[in-house]
């Protein structure tokens, strides 16, 4: 009997609709696997296709596509067990499904049981639920398969797998990133392999999709619960673990009398593992990020993503010399480089000399294009066509919304002309409670910081410049203001950001009352106030470009609540 098995996670980078990348890529893994003398190698959910396709699985032929790409794949599988994750239909019925490969064919196809219907996640609307949890024998392991959801149940399939007297688990993810996560992921695979005394190997996607990313981190999880090989986060690699087949046969030996209960279809696969050359590899160790670089990787690879795989070269920032915008500028220069990134500087009358010699300052230090167009003249070209319409009224937010949407004007004409992809900079805080301008400043194609609260975008600031200052001291320490009118501060509307951010997070991220946000020690009637600017803002919500998810609750996927809306706290 062999003493080991070698198992390869390939976490991968799969492109949404890209049926023939996809295979190619999966295809390349499989080589890299058998040359490494893998005996197991596992590909995400719905690898085939990425995740998610959304109404692309309404598509008959695109049902039908991936099905003949993950027949071509089979035929590529020699003596190494292949999962990888498609959609399979069987007559009118569609379901989230792993095929078994091995030897030039499948071998057994596992359809999802424990379809997630929450959040993000819309699967109910496309995929039937799987009734048949089946094991497979190789050699003298016996192992399941099952997808994403249903290893984070105790009564799930992994439970009725483990009573057949699987020792090991094979679990394909498209699990999407929030701060965090990776730790409750670790928590949850560790409880079940506790509880059910088996091996967990867990493979998740890597990449940037629309608003989600995928932070692979997959795992290998030992039956006593300690995770003895992970992978790095936000990268695509092979991650390769050799797995004790005592470690796995003895459980078997013992588990026998469970195996009597089960009523379902064991599989064979081969009646012994093949003998392998095993050259020794040398691993790539995972690097711990901490909670800032894990959220600013995040960002990257989600922005990365989204500009390669809509076929974009160069973005286009409005940089004002404040925080935000040179948060965002930072970000596109380490996601595709300082040399596919311009930056407008737009002054106005009310622009200070320090928002200036900031936004010139942090042009040099990232080696960026820089354009300055003045928007002055157009602003009182403006104000003289309306002065016959708005004569004898005081100036207002009017006024200061025609600046930010002469901006916006200004930044998606150089779009239209140049191709490049506008990013607007502005953060969850401000989203949340609309203070932006529609069709101003909320003008663009990508929202890089959509879902991180300001208090974040300083953290993530002062991350990013503990690895080399490039954005200036003053833009973190100086009051926050949009520049829209004489002496304006962020302050003059809204509550502390801190303070703004905690309401915030209670309200949007965990759905508490109004009761329970005061009870936290905060103002009644600033929670009052914040929570009517949130409610009555849902409308601008609606009309922003997608933006990076990295909070449990993000606006859009996550919250979606009516424009036309007569309740209130």
């Amino acid at each position: 009997m062999k003493d080991n098995i070698r198992i390869a996670m390939g976490q991968i980078n799969c492109t949404v609709g890209d049926l023939k990348g996809n295979k190619d890529k999966i295809l390349d893994y499989i080589l890299k696997a058998e040359s490494i003398g893998a005996d197991i190698v596992c590909f995400p959910e719905l690898a085939i296709t990425g995740y998610p396709p959304e109404d692309l699985v309404l598509k008959p032929r695109f049902v039908q596509e991936n099905i003949d790409v993950i027949n071509g794949i089979s035929k590529n599988v020699g003596e190494m067990i292949v999962v990888c994750g498609f959609i399979n239909q069987e007559e009118d019925r569609i379901y989230n499904a792993a095929a078994v490969m091995y030897g030039g064919s499948i071998r057994g196809i596992y359809h999802k049981a424990l379809l997630p219907n929450y959040g993000v996640f819309d699967e109910k609307r496309y995929f039937k639920s799987g009734g048949e949890p089946i094991v497979f024998s190789y050699g003298p392991i016996r192992f399941g398969v099952n997808i994403c959801e249903d290893i984070w149940f105790k009564e799930g399939p992994t439970r009725l797998q483990a009573m057949a007297s699987a020792t090991l688990i094979l679990n394909i993810n498209a699990s999407p990133y929030h701060a965090g996560k990776i730790k409750t992921r670790e928590a949850v695979l560790t409880e079940r392999a506790r509880e059910h005394n088996i091996a967990i190997v867990y493979t998740n996607l890597v990449g940037g999709q629309d608003e989600l990313v995928f932070d692979g981190g997959s795992m290998v999880v030992d039956r006593d619960g300690y995770v003895n090989a992970r992978a790095n986060q936000f990268k695509e690699e092979l991650c390769i673990y050799d797995m004790p087949v005592p470690h796995l046969t003895n459980v078997y030996d013992n588990q026998q009398k469970k195996a009597k209960q089960w009523s379902h279809r064991i599989i064979e696969i081969a009646d012994k593992i093949p003998v392998k050359d095993r050259p020794k590899v040398d691993l790539t160790p995972y690097t711990p990020l901490g909670p800032e670089e894990e959220i600013y990787n995040a960002l990257i690879l989600g922005l990365k993503d989204y500009v390669v795989k809509n076929r974009f070269k160069t973005v286009v920032i409005g940089l004002s010399g404040g925080i935000d915008s040179s948060l965002v500028c930072v970000i596109a220069c380490d996601a595709i480089g300082s040399e596919n990134v311009v930056v407008v500087f737009m002054p106005s009358r009310y622009t200070s000399r320090e928002s200036r010699e900031d936004v010139y300052g942090l042009s040099k230090n990232l080696k960026i294009k820089l354009l300055e167009i003045p928007i002055d003249s157009i602003f009182s070209a403006y104000l003289d066509t309306l002065n016959p319409y708005f004569k004898g009224m005081d100036e207002d937010i009017t006024e200061e919304n025609i600046q930010a949407r002469i901006r916006g004007n200004i930044i998606m004409a150089l779009s239209n002309k140049f191709g490049w992809l506008v990013l607007t900079t502005g953060n969850k805080s401000e989203m949340s409670v609309g203070y932006a301008t529609l069709y101003g400043d909320m003008a663009g194609g990508f929202a890089v910081i959509k879902d991180v609260p300001k208090t974040l975008v300083y953290g993530l600031a002062r991350y990013r410049n503990s690895r080399g200052i490039v954005i200036p001291e003053r833009v973190l320490t100086k009051e926050p203001t949009a520049e829209l009118k004489p002496n304006q501060k962020d302050s003059d509307t809204l509550p502390p950001y801190d303070t703004l951010d905690a309401i915030l997070k209670a309200y949007i991220e965990e759905d508490k009352e109004l009761d329970e946000i005061v009870s936290m020690g905060l103002d009644a009637d600033t929670v009052k106030k914040v929570l009517r600017m949130v409610d009555i803002n849902e409308y601008k919500r609606r009309q922003a470009p997608p933006g990076i998810k990295i909070t449990p609750k993000a606006f859009g996927r996550d919250r979606r609540m009516p424009i036309t809306n007569r309740y209130r706290m």
